[in-house]
């Protein structure tokens, strides 16, 4: 799997949404966003703005290079929380979180 293809999969897993899901909203084929996952192609500049706008983050984070040189320690943390925890555990946290800050506000 490449990098891209593991960024994608895994932005795609955080909003728990399907393939079939995120392919529709960014109006790209099936088979084309499991080959991206797989690694068995790249997608095209276009196509990574798509696919970062339905999955809401920036382009770079499912590029990865510049994200990684600009790792925080709170990003280096999040990463090991949601290793140790899992990520649906992890997925959940983060939404009670979302959902107490949009209480409070």
């Amino acid at each position: 799997m490449s990098m891209i293809g593991k960024k994608i999969q895994e932005a795609r897993e955080m909003q728990n949404m399907t393939k079939q899901d995120l392919a529709r909203k960014a109006r790209i084929g099936v088979q084309t966003l499991e080959n991206y996952e797989a690694g068995a192609k790249i997608p095209e500049v276009q196509t990574v703005l798509k696919i970062s706008t339905v999955l809401d983050i920036a382009p770079s984070d499912l590029l990865g290079t510049t994200y990684h040189a600009k790792h925080s320690v709170l990003d280096q943390e999040i990463d090991l929380l949601i290793n140790e925890l899992g990520k649906e555990n992890a997925r959940q946290i983060l939404q009670k979180a979302i959902d107490q800050k949009a209480i409070s506000s």
